[in-house]
């Protein structure tokens, strides 16, 4: 998907070809640490392919986006939880492409009469009830999927804690959780959204509860027989220390409400990995 909104004509004949009435836009590189490393390829996938896609919609008069953002465009906050009218000052490439994308997308709003909700996620995590989808990348940069395959496979070492001396209760990062499924639900509510509201929206996903990184692993260690075992490493770039979301506004306005807190995204995602390896 991200090949295909790198290339205008292609986008047009997808446009061309389906009956499409809306679209839900999740192609992205998403990695903080590859971002810092290489900005530009996060500023032409991210943000000169949205705009590639915002143009192929325009052409064909679809009118109605939901896209899919985060809580990076907020960089290090001034208070948590965080709401959506807190400032916009992304610390790494990833949230700057993503704000640089909101920003496009609030234009092509304002002049071309799109509707688009963009929907701040905090952090995605957990698998489907049913065991089926799951969340496997390679290489593997997210801290659930790393705890439990080193908890499930000790030749795979010890888990990598990035920084331990953080303004946070335990030194370790913290971070808002939000199960997948919640995720989900939320963007159907999205797409209803805008069948009765016009211009540009944004909206906090998250629980409004953070945990730390130390946190995470002791739960998924009380369901793997202490394992794994943990190996601290010096910070990484562009890490903010704590993001946790207020996301009042996504209830009001599109009757969202997350159901699942942490020991189910950690079951959920324990369960997946046990099945598929």
């Amino acid at each position: 998907m991200i090949c295909l909104i790198n290339r205008q004509s292609a986008l047009t004949q997808v446009f061309k070809r389906y009956p499409i009435t809306a679209v839900v836009h999740f192609a992205a590189r998403s990695l903080v640490a590859e971002s810092v490393r290489e900005p530009g390829l996060y500023l032409r996938n991210n943000v000169a392919g949205t705009i590639n896609l915002l143009d192929a919609m325009r052409d064909a008069g679809v009118e109605r986006l939901v896209f899919s953002s985060t809580a990076a465009v907020y960089g290090n906050p001034d208070y948590v939880p965080i709401d959506e009218n807190h400032p916009a000052r992304p610390i790494n490439p990833y949230g700057l492409s993503k704000w640089m994308a909101e920003r496009a997308i609030v234009e092509y709003c304002r002049t071309h009469g799109l509707r688009a909700v963009c929907l701040r996620y905090f952090n995605a995590a957990g698998a489907d009830g049913e065991g089926e989808l799951g969340e496997a990348h390679e290489p593997e940069s997210h801290l659930i999927p790393n705890i439990i395959r080193a908890a499930l496979d000790p030749t795979r070492g010890p888990v990598q804690l990035f920084g331990d001396d953080y303004d946070t209760a335990d030194g370790t990062c913290v971070r808002d959780y939000i199960h997948v499924e919640d995720l989900s639900e939320a963007h159907l509510l999205a797409l209803d959204f805008l069948d009765s509201h016009a211009g540009w929206h944004a909206f906090n996903l998250g629980t409004g509860q953070g945990h730390s990184v130390r946190e995470v692993i002791a739960h998924c260690q009380a369901r793997c027989e202490g394992a794994p075992q943990l190996e601290v490493h010096p910070r990484r770039a562009g890490d903010p220390a704590t993001l946790v979301a207020r996301a009042d506004a996504a209830e009001k306005r599109l009757g969202w409400r997350p159901k699942r807190g942490l020991d189910v995204i950690l079951d959920s995602a324990l369960a997946w990995h046990r099945r598929h390896g």
